[in-house]
């Protein structure tokens, strides 16, 4: 499950954050303080559409600026919430 949610995570990532097709998106890609588009607007967007892509809702008390670490803590963290996963 974690294989497709990074692959939808990456699409997400690229369409909220602007970054081209060739821009890499493993998971030991560093988010928080390493994409500059990665701001507090685009983390809000990205929480959103993580909820309606993958079927949760985010609590305040879930969210902590580990969880934008790489873009394998925010994988680890979707998959750990998710209710649907496109794809699979």
């Amino acid at each position: 499950m974690n294989t497709a949610v990074q692959n939808h995570l990456g699409l997400l990532l690229r369409d909220v954050l602007g970054l081209p097709a060739a821009f890499p998106l493993e998971r030991n890609t560093l988010l928080l303080g390493a994409v500059s588009a990665l701001d507090s607007v685009a983390v809000v967007t990205l929480l959103n559409e993580c909820e309606t892509t993958f079927g949760f809702v985010v609590a305040d008390d879930e969210l902590s600026a580990e969880v934008f670490t790489s873009v394998g803590t925010l994988v680890d963290w979707v998959s750990a919430r998710a209710t649907v996963v496109p794809g699979v």
